[in-house]
């Protein structure tokens, strides 16, 4: 498998996990959740990733909401099932459970908190890409993992037999470019930011997307990109001003939360939208009373509610 074994590109954001206010998988919520991120056009979707919480599911809850995913969303978008684990024979099992929910692919990060050798990560993919034939985005996360990926190493992860694409989340940026230079022929290269340096890379040297967080702006994150692949070159520049609001106000370089936790922002601001993202799951707390006033201003700012 390379970069032509999938059709993956555009805005594909990892996405809330809705739980009750006692900590359980709301999967009626889910569902309603998944029919906006469709109806909002979303060129697909990470289901239990960072922002989705795998970090407190069960492996039985990750195994629902990957079926709830594929059965709800159809062919509407593209659905990508997050697999971190600390594992290998962990990560393995979930990406089984996505291949037989017939999801399109599998999101993961080298195993968390190890902080694992170059040596190790590869043999970690390497387990991994053998033993499900799923194609497989390779994501780089240095915030969650404690390690991050250079050119060098992503471009051996890329010789793995399943791996079609780079989620590249590096603080880095010229390690970020260095790695859409070198990687982008291969594999489906993601993390083009939404402004006027993601305009020139995306027009003038490569690159496929963003696989961003939460969605809460909705139809305008992919509209950037629908922007940039029409010309419609202004268009472009007016949607990923809105998203830099977002992320400038709420998110810091490394894009770790400037206040509370991604996860709970995020849901906050979608609740404050209608759409129905449920409560965040211990250890993760809501958002104080001043926090939530900081995210209501920033969506006010942007004539969101």
């Amino acid at each position: 498998m390379d970069r032509d074994s999938v059709d993956w590109h555009g805005y594909i954001p990892a996405v809330t996990t809705p739980f009750t206010a006692t900590g359980d998988l709301d999967l009626a919520a889910w569902a309603a959740q998944l029919d906006w991120l469709a109806d909002q056009q979303m060129h697909g979707i990470v289901v239990a990733g960072t922002t989705g919480e795998w970090f407190s599911l069960t492996e039985h809850e990750r195994a629902d909401l990957f079926t709830a995913a594929a059965k709800q969303v159809g062919d509407r978008m593209t659905v990508l099932g997050g697999c971190n684990a600390y594992t290998a024979a962990e990560a393995i099992r979930h990406a089984r459970a996505a291949q037989a929910a017939g999801l399109h692919g599998i999101l993961l990060t080298p195993p968390p908190y190890v902080v694992p050798s170059r040596e190790e990560i590869l043999a970690f993919y390497r387990e991994v890409s053998e033993a499900v034939d799923l194609p497989l985005c390779v994501y780089n996360w240095p915030r969650g993992t404690g390690v991050d990926l250079d050119t060098d190493l992503l471009s051996r992860l890329a010789d793995l037999p399943t791996v079609v694409a780079v989620k590249n989340s590096t603080p880095d940026f010229g390690g970020f470019v260095r790695g859409l230079v070198a990687l982008r022929h291969r594999v489906r290269y993601f993390g083009i930011p939404t402004s006027e340096t993601g305009i020139e890379l995306l027009t003038r040297i490569g690159g496929d997307g963003l696989m961003g967080a939460g969605a809460v702006l909705g139809a305008d994150h992919p509209g950037f990109f629908r922007a940039v692949a029409d010309g419609d070159l202004d268009r472009a520049r007016r949607l990923g001003a809105r998203d830099r609001v977002l992320m400038e106000t709420w998110f810091g370089a490394d894009y770790g939360a400037r206040f509370a936790s991604a996860q709970a922002i995020l849901k906050h601001a979608l609740t404050l939208r209608g759409v129905p993202a449920g409560h965040v799951r211990r250890p993760l707390l809501p958002l104080t009373a001043d926090q939530q006033a900081r995210v209501r201003a920033t969506l006010a700012e942007l004539d969101l509610i």
